[in-house]
């Protein structure tokens, strides 16, 4: 497929790295510029171009940008086809990542204000796996214990599309239902960066609470500090994750 990954951070790289490697034809932009995407994301034959010409004739779009920003790509995003799949992978951390939102504390959904924001409907995926998950563990379909990622869409064919780039990257796709309901795999359900199985997602999800889980999204520096070492590993953030739901 050709896509366009737009955002050169943690996870927009890594997603670049892993769909090209995976034989699609990615290139990757960033509003800082080119330079802002590293050596080692095109190291699989991903290509760094300017953010205006990234979304031209592209399959699929993955945002891989701050929560809240969309809206500053509605302009860009006003000539992509309607049949160009657009995936969402920003979590709303408010005071932390991201200025607090009303319409989001007021219960609208993450990529449903995303969604409004760009002005076409969105698909919601990757978001609830840290950037060094996505890195380090994904391996290929049918291998014992493979981390499952939720999708959540409006639209079966997107979402369909969305779910086989999922599984390119290394990672069990899960069909987490609409687009309404994909607040059940934002910060910090028992489903968000816990890495689950396929087996082990559908319970987390189903467990979620919006009230409990943004109280332990809002309190992670004051978990960071009390529960994790120094120089924390992957294991112990996943670790902390999970044992804020017991």
């Amino acid at each position: 497929m050709k896509i366009a990954v737009i955002g050169a951070g943690a996870i927009g790289g890594n997603l670049a790295h892993k769909l090209s490697g995976a034989g699609h034809d990615v290139e990757i932009a960033d509003a800082r510029g080119s330079e802002a995407v590293l050596a080692e994301v095109l190291e699989n034959g991903a290509r760094a171009v300017a953010l205006e010409d990234s979304v031209k004739d592209k399959e699929a779009i993955v945002l891989a940008i701050p929560f809240g920003v969309a809206g500053q790509l509605a302009g860009l995003f006003a000539s992509v086809p309607a049949e160009t799949v657009v995936i969402d992978t920003a979590n709303y951390y408010p005071g932390l990542l991201t200025d607090p939102i009303e319409a989001v504390d007021n219960g609208m959904v993450e990529s449903q204000y995303t969604a409004e924001l760009l002005g076409r409907p969105v698909i919601k995926a990757w978001n609830a796996a840290l950037a060094e998950t996505q890195r380090t563990k994904g391996v290929p379909a049918g291998t014992p214990g493979r981390i499952a990622i939720p999708v959540a869409g409006d639209f079966e064919e997107p979402k369909r599309i969305a779910m086989r780039l999922v599984d390119d990257t290394g990672f069990d796709p899960y069909d987490a239902g609409a687009l309404a309901e994909s607040w059940r795999q934002q910060p910090n359900g028992p489903a968000y960066c816990t890495e689950l199985t396929l087996d082990e997602l559908p319970a987390a999800l189903a467990a979620a609470d919006r009230v409990k889980d943004a109280a332990i999204r809002d309190s992670l520096m004051e978990r960071r500090a009390a529960v994790l070492p120094e120089n924390p590993t992957l294991e112990d953030v996943v670790e902390m994750n999970r044992a804020a739901h017991r």
